[in-house]
């Protein structure tokens, strides 16, 4: 199975990079790959370049095996839809699972999306979430892709909605860019690599 993890990583921290880990662990991920975005189509327009934070993302994941930085939402340019990242994906992997991992947050907002029906046509979704998160609310067309069974995503390579309790750090890239605006240190946040790049490259400084 492989994951799909995207955002905007603006940017990359410990949060991200914890989540990300913790999937892999949990649903035994062959590999986990880190999608930034080019431009987000449903939030305002990251604060660094998109070249500067793909490159915060290859330091964060350079001593990693198996969690990859994919570029291809880069390469692509213009609105960074989902569904189209989904199905070029699906067209390089043939019918291997692939797993969207999505946020809570970003899960309400769903129906939102470009086509957002047709994700499942080319993965599973899993909604990262804490305990306690109600899902009775979800429209009917969710309702009828929902499985409790982990199984059955190793099964098919897509078409089922999962939802998956995760330790989710409370750490928050608009805070840390906040924090280094002020001119404060954001150790422990975010790797010292990525610390380094942000002071070498004066990022996040107004």
């Amino acid at each position: 199975m492989i994951g799909i993890y995207g955002g905007t990583f603006d940017p990359i921290h410990f949060g991200h990079l914890r989540t990300a880990l913790e999937v892999k662990e949990i649903f035994a991920l062959d590999e986990i790959r880190l999608i930034p975005c080019f431009i987000p189509p449903h939030r305002d327009s990251p604060s660094a370049p998109a070249s500067m934070r793909l490159r915060m993302l290859e330091l964060a994941l350079e001593d990693r095996t198996n969690m990859t930085v994919d570029t291809r939402e880069i390469d692509r340019g213009g609105p960074s839809y989902m569904v189209e990242t989904l199905m070029s994906l699906r067209a390089e992997i043939g019918e291997r699972p692939l797993l969207l991992f999505i946020g809570a947050d970003a899960f309400t907002g769903l129906t939102a999306w470009y086509q957002w029906q047709r994700l499942f046509e080319f993965a599973h979704v899993v909604v990262m979430t804490r305990p306690g998160f109600n899902t009775q609310t979800i429209d009917e067309f969710l309702t009828n892709r929902l499985t409790e069974d982990r199984q059955v995503l190793n099964e098919y390579s897509a078409g089922y909605l999962f939802f998956q309790s995760v330790t989710r750090l409370e750490i928050s890239a608009t805070a840390i860019r906040q924090i280094i605006a002020k001119h404060r240190d954001p150790g422990f946040l975010l790797p010292e690599s990525v610390i380094q790049y942000i002071r070498q490259h004066k990022l996040y400084q107004r």
